[in-house]
């Protein structure tokens, strides 16, 4: 639905897989590689304070420049942009190579991922769904790299319908979404290559499981919507000029697939205007097939909606909402009401009602009205479940379709919540829970009664009740309350010596909500403190509080954080020789931002696949497309010199001693592309005095995260807490005791 679609544009996983799988990870940094080879011609060679030698490849400088509002800013390493240039591949190579040599000396790093690998390899098994005659589920039975998909009849033994495994040697070509015909005779799904968005269509027969018809190619930001067994509708643009992998795509087009057809006679639905300036485009059919429903943004905030009748040959699509200036899409219809989820006039969002012969926002109803909460709402079983977040927290309330209170469901514990929603015709459905300390299991919800059963509970070796998870509100710069959710062994000594990873995102209205990841429970069990806060720029709080994290706003986020870190160091909970902070994405630059304003706070700075270059972002692939939350350089002389004042490639100053960094990137992140990760190293490694290593580690064929490998995600994770660990001035693991029963 669309209430996922804007999200998932920028960052991490797909919703329609992933909705299934109930014990998610959260793959935002990615994995290793690199060889033993011997770099030549070395620009320095570092000798760090903790005793491993750091031989940093030469990058070289060239004369490039821009100029905005009269002022000259270099760019010494934009060659590094071109991903297709030898130059740039050789630099690659070499800095792989000193990060790998570097890594492999850490003494306890293959503790670490034998620990991991151990974790890691336990069943994990999606909620079920029911297509046509069939009951899917996402099963893994440990550590493959690719979710199974499988299926079977009411009382018979499952079989696989689709393994991704068998995709690619290598596991790096991922399932990224699946859907099927409503009676489940046909399934079309997106694959993606090495990471990248690009995608491309096959559809499958689903009795015989042949394919039907041609690969579809060139599909971005896309779900697929079927409209009865004709075809479907998909989102993309048109390939860009010079690499699909860096080069700017601007325009979002919707189409129709139309089976039997070739793709070059699809006919073209929506957008293609260059002046209405959509750049994400989004089309759905309702679950009746009676309407197709348009969302057209031009950036990751706000967008138009437009109706169209299938029902009428001659019905054209219908204006429901003619600005960008709220988020607005439509969860369900009864006949011609429509039920749509606004946050017009609703900051924290509401669900109003309104005929479809006439939606426009004057005629909307209240139909659940705007609470002090945020709102994100779904369907099933004929109820509608409104899901609230307090603090971060789930709570989850049932509506009927008359807008009476059902119920308040009552959830196993205190954390996070999902999947409350299906068919209409459901008597029952399956949702998700976890915490930071609970792994996360499926339990089988009766929509009349309100009643549940655990449907699956995975078995780990990892026992909550030697934890405590809690929520503490500390006070950023500006006065403002933050919440912030630490994790940690129980008895915990407040010496301010316990090793400490601080993660943060803050930006384009995405939540940080509890949830449980198996890595974690390595640092846990080496006493490790994990906190995470929920910064200004995410959605916990509506509207308003992304908004107060956006444009000229930016830096209340990186207050946010470096107000996070001093109240941990400040209650004794770790001290700045111990902390260690991590981010991806919109995180990557947080990272950044903050060890380049604070480089005193932290001893280890983490930035994944980060957005870097706060002057160039918006001229690769999709960037342009988030100047909602970050405006742009040529925008006004103001924006200019705020985004130059905490842009981190530009905010590298000669003679300072920075963390050690590891930073992370992948060559296919055609995302947020590598050139950002690059560029930011090589001023690291330029202008670093201090003895603090900074490397960089590149993925080969991977992208922004999602369906990376287990098997890659494994050696990335044991590389991250080895070299966290080994510069907080750890020489061997506080837990070595339980390291040594892993190998036994």
């Amino acid at each position: 639905m669309f209430q996922r679609f804007f999200c998932a544009i920028f960052d991490v996983v797909n919703s329609e897989i992933m909705k299934n799988v109930i014990s998610l990870f959260i793959l935002i940094l990615l994995a290793a590689c690199g060889s033993s080879k011997k770099t030549k011609d070395h620009l320095n060679n570092v000798k760090t304070q903790n005793t491993l030698i750091v031989h940093y490849p030469p990058t070289k400088k060239v004369d490039s420049i821009d100029t905005y509002f009269g002022t000259v800013v270099k760019d010494p390493y934009r060659w590094l942009e071109d991903d297709r240039s030898e130059e740039t591949e050789a630099w690659v190579k070499e800095q792989n190579i000193v990060t790998s040599e570097y890594l492999n000396q850490i003494p306890f790093r293959d503790d670490l991922k034998n620990r991991l690998e151990k974790l890691w390899n336990y069943e994990k098994l999606g909620a079920p769904f029911k297509e046509g005659e069939y009951i899917y589920f996402y099963k893994n039975d440990g550590l493959q790299n690719q979710y199974v998909i499988y299926r079977k009849k009411e009382n018979e033994e499952p079989t696989v319908f689709l393994d991704p495994n068998t995709f690619s040697k290598e596991g790096t070509t991922s399932l990224a979404s699946l859907s099927f015909t409503k009676d489940g005779s046909l399934a079309a799904y997106l694959i993606s290559e090495g990471g990248s968005d690009w995608r491309k269509g096959i559809v499958i027969d689903t009795e015989t499981m042949q394919i039907v018809e041609d690969t579809l190619v060139d599909i971005k930001f896309s779900g697929l919507s079927w409209l009865g067994n004709k075809g479907f509708y998909y989102s993309s643009y048109d390939k860009p000029k010079g690499s699909e992998l860096s080069a700017k795509t601007d325009q979002h087009k919707v189409y129709f697939h139309k089976l039997g057809t070739p793709q070059k006679d699809d006919a073209l639905i929506f957008g293609g205007k260059p002046a209405e300036n959509h750049r994400y485009i989004g089309a759905n059919v309702t679950e009746d097939q009676k309407y197709l429903t348009i969302s057209a943004a031009t950036s990751t905030s706000g967008n138009k909606l437009f109706i169209q009748d299938l029902n009428n040959p001659s019905a054209h699509l219908t204006t429901i909402v003619d600005d960008t200036e709220s988020d607005n899409y439509l969860i369900e219809n009864v006949g011609s009401k429509l039920f749509i989820v606004t946050n017009r006039n609703a900051p924290n969002k509401k669900i109003v009602m309104v005929d479809a012969a006439d939606p426009a926002p004057d005629n909307w109803v209240d139909f659940i009205p705007e609470t002090e909460n945020v709102l994100s709402p779904n369907t099933g079983g004929g109820y509608f479940f409104a899901e609230y977040l307090v603090d971060a927290i789930s709570k989850v309330l049932q509506y009927d379709y008359d807008g009476e209170l059902i119920r308040q469901v009552k959830l196993p514990g205190v954390g996070s919540a999902a999947g409350f929603g299906g068919k209409k015709e459901d008597t029952e459905f399956y949702f998700s829970f976890t915490n930071y300390i609970m792994p996360g299991s499926s339990y089988k919800f009766n929509v009349e009664t309100g009643e549940y059963e655990t449907y699956w509970k995975p078995e780990i070796d990892f026992n909550p009740e030697d934890y405590e998870s809690y929520q503490i509100f500390y006070t950023s710069k500006d006065g403002t309350k933050v919440p912030m959710i630490i994790t940690h062994k129980k008895g915990l000594a407040l010496n301010g010596k316990n090793p400490t990873l601080l993660y943060g995102y803050g930006g384009f209205n995405i939540s940080l909500t509890p949830a449980f990841n198996i890595v974690n429970a390595v640092w846990f069990e080496q006493g490790g403190v994990y906190a995470v806060p929920n910064l200004r720029g995410g959605g916990e709080y509506g509207k308003v509080w992304h908004d107060a994290g956006t444009k000229l706003k930016k830096q209340n986020v990186f207050d946010d954080f470096i107000a996070a870190a001093e109240y941990l160091i400040d209650k004794k909970y770790t001290s700045s020789d111990y902390l260690a902070i991590r981010g991806g994405s919109n995180g990557g630059l947080l990272v950044g931002a903050t060890m380049t304003q604070r480089p005193d706070l932290m001893k280890v700075a983490l930035p994944a696949v980060g957005v870097l270059d706060m002057l160039r972002y918006h001229t690769f692939t999709a960037g342009a497309g988030w100047a909602y939350d970050y405006g742009t350089a040529e925008e006004s002389q103001a924006m200019f010199n705020y985004l130059k004042g905490y842009s981190p490639v530009h905010n590298v100053k000669k003679g300072t001693s920075y963390p050690a960094t590891l930073v992370t990137t992948g060559d296919h992140d055609d995302r947020v592309v590598p050139a950002h990760s690059f560029k930011f190293a090589a001023e690291l490694q330029e202008n670093q005095s201090g003895t603090n290593p900074t490397l960089i580690r590149i993925e080969t064929n991977a992208g922004h995260g999602a369906g990376t490998p287990i098997s890659k995600t494994i050696e990335q994770y044991a590389d991250i807490f080895a070299f966290t660990f080994y510069n907080m001035g750890f020489r061997e693991l506080p837990n070595k005791v339980l390291l040594r029963e892993t190998k036994k």
